[in-house]
């Protein structure tokens, strides 16, 4: 589980990284701050976007994506909060928040899921690796 969770996690601080140079153009070349690297994957389509990916991915029933989904948007309202907190930080600074709401909305969604769907989970890390 935790090998798991470090792995998700890891896809997630990647996905971090894949926007930084994007974003770092869009400001004339100056560090662009967590909030300005974050605010496109943080949006209502994103958390759309996610919630089929998992359905895709992991098999998910109706019925578990009525339960996922508010667990994304808890998510989502989590690192919004970092950003009305302080939104000038830096991505190093709010690193920790962030991989903090991460594993607690793995550990969430992994609680919903089916042996079969664990083991589906498991595959997941090869899939972003490959």
């Amino acid at each position: 589980m935790q090998n798991r969770s470090f792995t998700l996690v890891y896809g997630v601080m990647l996905l971090f990284g894949t926007i930084i140079p994007a974003v770092a153009q869009d400001n004339g070349g100056q560090q662009p701050t967590a909030q300005q690297q974050l605010q496109h994957i943080h949006t209502p389509q994103s958390i759309d976007q996610e919630l089929a990916r998992l359905t895709k991915v992991l098999e998910l029933t109706p019925e578990q994506q009525q339960q996922v989904r508010p667990l994304l948007v808890e998510h989502h309202d989590r690192i919004q909060a970092v950003f009305d907190k302080n939104p000038t930080a830096s991505r190093r600074s709010s690193l920790p928040r962030f991989t903090q709401s991460a594993t607690t909305l793995i550990v969430q969604i992994h609680a919903l899921l089916t042996d079969h769907q664990k083991e589906l989970e498991k595959e997941m890390p090869h899939k972003h690796h490959g």
